[in-house]
């Protein structure tokens, strides 16, 4: 067991390694495991789902793979899902499905854009070019938001609720394995993959220090107590 920290965020992984299998052909095997979150209060985590995980090769020359676009709906003011994770240069549809408008915007370091107001019916679209984490919200409703996670690796998935998470398809190699969630932040390692792939690997982050914070508007100020209840 190592414990490895990365800021304020501390990061207890455990590694099981399973049995390389020699081949005269490139194997390709599977990278799998299990995320958990250590919370202040001791108790079970109940948004594992949202952990996304996502290899990318130890030298850095990375391409993504196929673009996969996808929607994130608009529905009684929540984003729906919460969470996605695509390759960079994926399309993003957010389709209004409520009887009032939308403001959807980001102003994340990775590409900050305004999609200006959805009506009723309606869909807004953005490409996310370039790799990194997105946060959405609405410019109305302060309540509103979501995330983003562009990779540019073919190898990414988000956790399942027990926090199992499975990459298929890995060739041998070495690569820096990464870890993102909304309240336990982002941290990376480097493994080793052989011919039979890597099991029974565990990623706890810790959450202890998470405080949640009001963001602002597009236009950087704080939202009106009447924003919410234009619409």
């Amino acid at each position: 067991m190592r414990r490895t920290t990365f800021g304020f965020l501390a990061v207890v992984l455990v590694t099981g390694l399973a049995p390389l299998v020699p081949s005269a052909a490139v194997a390709q095997g599977t990278v799998s495991g299990r995320v958990s979150i250590r919370e202040r209060d001791g108790e079970s985590s109940k948004d594992l789902a949202t952990a996304v995980i996502y290899l990318a090769t130890a030298g850095g020359a990375n391409a993504p793979g196929r673009r996969a676009d996808a929607e994130i709906a608009m529905h009684d003011k929540e984003y729906i899902p919460h969470v996605r994770v695509l390759p960079a240069g994926s399309t993003v549809a957010f389709p209004n499905q409520d009887p009032f408008r939308h403001n959807v915007f980001s102003n994340s370091p990775a590409g900050p854009f305004d999609l200006g107001l959805t009506p009723r019916g309606g869909a807004a679209r953005n490409t996310f070019r370039r790799a990194g984490a997105y946060a959405i919200y609405c410019n109305i409703h302060s309540r509103m938001s979501a995330f983003i996670i562009a990779v540019g690796t073919p190898w990414f998935t988000q956790a399942g609720a027990d926090g199992g998470f499975a990459l298929a398809d890995v060739p041998p190699g070495r690569y820096v394995l990464h870890v993102w969630h909304e309240r336990g932040g982002e941290a990376s390692r480097p493994i080793e993959v052989g011919g039979g792939g890597m099991a029974d690997l565990t990623l706890e982050l810790d959450a202890r220090g998470w405080r949640p914070r009001e963001h602002k508007n597009k236009f950087g100020l704080d939202y009106t107590a009447s924003d919410g209840e234009r619409y």
